[in-house]
C-alpha cells in the first residue's frame, strides 16, 4: 500500500500495531490496512472489542477528572497511544488549566502525531519510550524538565499491561515507578481480563494479537489488584471499568462486556 504523508519512514505499515488497532476501534483515521484487518479479526473473535476501547477511554476520562478534583496537576501517561478526542491534557485542563502532562509511547506513529498536536504546548511533552524500561522514562530529560517528582504525580498505565508479559515482571516495573513518586501520587491501571469469558474466545483473541509485536497477556482481578501494592485503592476498588464511578447508574449495566478491569490507587505517607 502507499505510505501516507503522516507515516514515519521507520515504521512497517504491513505489520499491525496495537496502538493503531486501538485507534481504529475508537473510530480514528491513523491506521493502515494491516491494522484494520487485524482489528476486524479481533471484532470477529470478540464482538465487544470497539465497546472495550470506548469504555476504557471513558474510564480514563473519569479517572483524570477525579484526580484533578483531588488536586493532582501532573500526569505521566505511559502507553498513551495515538491522539484522539479526549486526551489527558484536554480533560485535566477543563478543571485545572495549568496541568502538566508527559505522554509516553513506544509506537512512532503515536509519538509523531502527539508531537504534531502538542506543538507549542509548553505544559505537555511526548517521549518515545517503553513501559518495560521505567528507569529510562523517569530519567528522560523531558520528563525531568516538565514534572517535579517531589510533588504528587498521577501515573496512568491504561490499556497497556496486557501487552506486558509475566517474564517482563510487570509488578517490578510498577514498583519502580511507585518508588520514584511523592506521597499523594496516584496510579491508574486498566487491563483486559478473561473473568467470565469463554476459553475459546480468549484463545482467538490471543491468536489475533500474535500477529502484532505485542501479544496479549490476560489477567484476573486478583492479579490486577496485586499491581497496586503500596497504594491505597480508591473506592470502588478494582472493578469492570464502567463500574468505576459511573456518571449514571445505567452506564454500569452489563459492565463485564467491557472486558477491561480498572482501578485507581493513592500513595500515602
Amino acid at each position: 500500500m502507499q505510505r501516507p504523508d503522516w507515516a514515519p519512514e521507520t515504521i512497517d505499515i504491513e505489520r499491525p500495531s496495537v496502538a493503531r488497532m486501538y485507534d481504529y476501534y475508537l473510530g480514528g483515521s491513523h491506521n493502515f490496512a494491516a491494522d484494520r484487518a487485524a482489528a476486524q479479526a479481533m471484532v470477529a473473535a470478540v464482538p465487544e472489542a470497539p465497546l472495550m476501547a470506548q469504555a476504557n477511554r471513558a474510564f480514563l476520562r473519569r479517572a483524570v477528572q477525579f484526580l484533578t478534583e483531588a488536586g493532582v496537576r501532573q500526569f505521566l501517561d505511559i502507553g498513551s497511544g495515538i491522539p484522539t478526542v479526549g486526551n489527558v491534557h484536554e480533560i485535566a485542563r477543563r478543571t485545572a488549566p495549568g496541568s502538566r502532562v508527559v505522554y509516553v509511547d513506544v509506537d512512532p506513529v503515536a509519538v509523531a502525531h502527539s508531537r504534531e498536536i502538542l506543538a507549542g504546548d509548553d505544559h505537555s511533552v511526548v517521549v518515545q519510550e517503553d513501559l518495560r524500561h521505567p528507569e529510562r522514562i523517569l530519567a528522560h530529560p523531558d520528563v525531568r524538565g516538565l514534572l517535579d517528582l517531589d510533588e504528587p504525580v498521577a501515573v496512568l498505565v491504561v490499556a497497556v499491561l496486557h501487552f506486558i508479559s509475566d517474564d517482563d515482571r510487570p509488578a517490578e516495573i510498577l514498583g519502580n515507578l511507585r518508588d520514584a513518586l511523592a506521597p499523594g501520587s496516584h496510579l491508574v491501571i486498566s487491563q483486559a481480563s478473561d473473568e467470565g469469558r469463554d476459553v475459546e474466545e480468549r484463545g482467538e483473541a490471543q491468536r489475533v494479537y500474535r500477529r502484532t509485536d505485542n501479544p496479549l497477556w490476560i489477567r484476573s482481578r486478583a492479579e490486577l489488584t496485586a499491581f497496586f501494592d503500596g497504594f491505597e485503592l480508591v473506592e470502588p476498588g478494582v472493578v469492570w471499568v464502567p463500574q468505576w464511578r459511573p456518571e449514571a447508574p445505567e452506564n454500569a449495566e452489563d459492565a463485564e462486556r467491557a472486558v477491561f478491569l480498572g482501578g485507581v490507587g493513592r500513595l500515602g505517607g
